[in-house]
């Protein structure tokens, strides 16, 4: 006889997205950054206490910051330490990826933005990509074509 196994239920890996990375700017390149963290953090992680709205990433000196990720601090994790919840966190790069973003950056109208934050093999990455900033009339293009994807997707509901 055998003995029924039971499947761990699969967790999504990401952590936090950024949505209104997507809206307000024109994603180019893309890169995968790891965080330097504290122990409370990865457990407020762990819970998905973070946000990622208002979250830039800073250059200076031949390294990479995180600035603005709000990570909410559990009551029980946080007892003994003193927390800044929107501290500076450094994210890990390669210095050819570090170059390549400082001179990407000096250009005029880009940007590096923090797009998710996700597990990989039990260690927190940060996505990070390039990014150029939307008119405002490309956000309306955004929406309206949007707008027209959902509506198709009701109409082939209703026809099939």
């Amino acid at each position: 006889m055998s003995k029924d196994k039971k499947k761990p239920k699969t967790q999504s890996s990401t952590i936090s997205l950024n949505k209104r990375a997507k809206f307000d700017y024109l994603l180019h390149d893309r890169f995968e950054a790891g965080l330097a963290l504290e122990g409370w953090e990865v457990k407020s992680l762990r819970a998905g206490k973070c946000q990622l709205m208002d979250t830039y990433v800073l250059l200076k000196s031949g390294e990479a910051f995180l600035l603005g990720c709000n990570m909410t601090p559990l009551p029980s994790a946080s007892r003994d330490v003193i927390v800044d919840p929107q501290r500076t966190r450094k994210l890990l790069l390669h210095k050819k990826e570090i170059a390549r973003l400082i001179g990407a950056t000096q250009q005029k109208g880009q940007t590096c933005i923090p797009v998710a934050l996700y597990w990989k093999n039990n260690r927190v990455k940060c996505e990070i990509a390039l990014a150029t900033g939307k008119k405002e009339h490309d956000k309306r293009a955004t929406m309206k074509e949007r707008d027209w994807n959902r509506d198709k997707g009701r109409l082939l509901k209703q026809t099939n």
